[in-house]
């Protein structure tokens, strides 16, 4: 990677930004969520990455488990101390019960942890919890605070409300699939989860703070509904306004930030591909001028058979050079233009390290896994504990709810937990 004298001084300021954050972690003692309790009946990744944003920041989240395995994550290749690669950064921060709640004893242990919990957090199909004897009714019996948040595709109702689905279907369905670029055999597989961790996680970790909030004030939960599929829909708002104000639903790669324009889009290297967001005219005049194409400067917002030439020409001459040649030649110009990078080579980013967005394996860590997207000055999130091994902390957990020896091994021996 090509360092300039710019990307240097980057550096350092990042660096010493980085040094100050790390005084802030130093003198940081409480944890902005360590006084709430959460029960978290999920599994593979949409809500542990939620809840993995509140264990992050002190919450106590108790992975609750099923006594046949648990979460199907746990096993998933590659392993890395006994479990998945993935598993041990998505319940980094969480303790582990393993507990059978179809078996009365199972359930009424869970709804006595549910006394001094403040949420709990389930993605099974609209009703399983209901006909478990868990459901929000139940809930608020004992416990009229709690805030359940349910994360599903669909939602608790309508006629795609017992409907499965993945993460794929969701992104099809909220129509999001094709509103980049298609080629002939039709629109790319997307890069990441989308519906599961922005339609789906972040939108139930917003809600349940929000519920929490209002339980504060009033002394009332709630049940927090989260659609994957309406999550994704409010994130296509921008789309969908042509739609409304047109009747016209945009094209495939017909989108202002979709394909349309010359000066927002990915362009081939000889080896590689930029990113080109050079939006604003002074941006795009800037990077024509740069890589040799003065003529081109009123190009940059065009579209139809001028817009199409534009593209063609840009994209030939970037093909002449290597990404690496074209990130020197663009070194140092105001330009919204960057390389798509690879995972390996955004973890080797000056920018990604100064930010501190990997953990390093070590320090309680079996695997490097990715840092903390959110900071806060006073009560920062932290790296606590390591993802926890299948019911590792069944008699712990139960032991604080008032069960003593006797009774789990009581528990244990009628299979209602692990």
């Amino acid at each position: 990677m090509l360092i300039t004298s710019t990307l240097c001084a980057n550096l350092a300021q990042g660096f010493r930004r980085s040094r100050l954050w790390s005084d802030c972690y130093t003198r940081a003692t409480m944890p902005a969520l360590d006084d709430v309790r959460v029960l978290d009946l999920t599994r593979l990744l949409p809500g542990p990455f939620c809840t993995l944003l509140l264990a992050d920041f002190g919450a106590d989240v108790i992975k609750v488990e099923d006594t046949g395995g648990g979460d199907y994550m746990r096993w998933m290749p590659p392993l890395v101390d006994e479990y998945s690669a993935m598993f041990h950064p998505l319940n980094r921060n969480k303790r582990s019960l393993a507990i059978d709640l179809k078996n009365p004893l199972g359930r009424e242990a869970f709804l006595r942890l549910a006394e001094t919990a403040d949420v709990v957090v389930e993605s099974f199909r609209p009703g399983v919890m209901d006909r478990l004897g868990i459901g929000m009714a139940a809930l608020h019996v004992t416990n009229p605070r709690l805030v359940l948040c349910s994360l599903t595709g669909y939602g608790q109702d309508g006629p795609f409300r017992d409907r499965a689905g993945h993460d794929l279907n969701y992104a099809a369905v909220a129509g999001v699939l094709l509103l980049g670029e298609c080629a002939e055999s039709g629109p790319p597989m997307p890069g990441l989860q989308v519906g599961d961790l922005g339609g789906g996680a972040m939108d139930a970790a917003l809600a349940i703070m929000v519920a929490l909030h209002h339980a504060a004030r009033t002394g009332q939960g709630q049940h927090c509904d989260v659609s994957m599929v309406d999550g994704l829909i409010s994130w296509a708002g921008v789309h969908a306004s042509q739609l409304f104000a047109t009747g016209e639903p945009p094209a495939p790669g017909a989108g202002m930030l979709t394909g349309r324009y010359p000066c927002y889009r990915i362009y081939p290297c000889a080896d590689g591909f930029l990113s080109v967001g050079a939006l604003e005219p002074k941006f795009w005049r800037e990077f024509v001028e740069v890589i040799g194409l003065p003529e081109l400067a009123d190009n940059g917002l065009v579209d139809g058979d001028e817009g199409r030439r534009t593209v063609a020409v840009v994209e030939a001459l970037l093909r002449t050079r290597t990404r690496a040649g074209w990130e020197q030649a663009l070194a140092g110009h105001d330009v919204c233009v960057e390389p798509v990078l690879d995972p390996r080579e955004t973890f080797e980013h000056p920018q990604v390290i100064s930010r501190g967005m990997k953990l390093d394996a070590g320090s309680g860590r079996p695997t490097a896994q990715t840092g903390f997207p959110i900071r806060l000055m006073t009560s920062p999130a932290t790296y606590r504990r390591p993802a926890p091994g299948y019911g590792e902390h069944t008699d712990e957990v139960l032991t604080e709810a008032g069960y003593d020896t006797d009774q789990l091994a009581s528990l244990r021996g009628a299979g209602a937990i692990a």
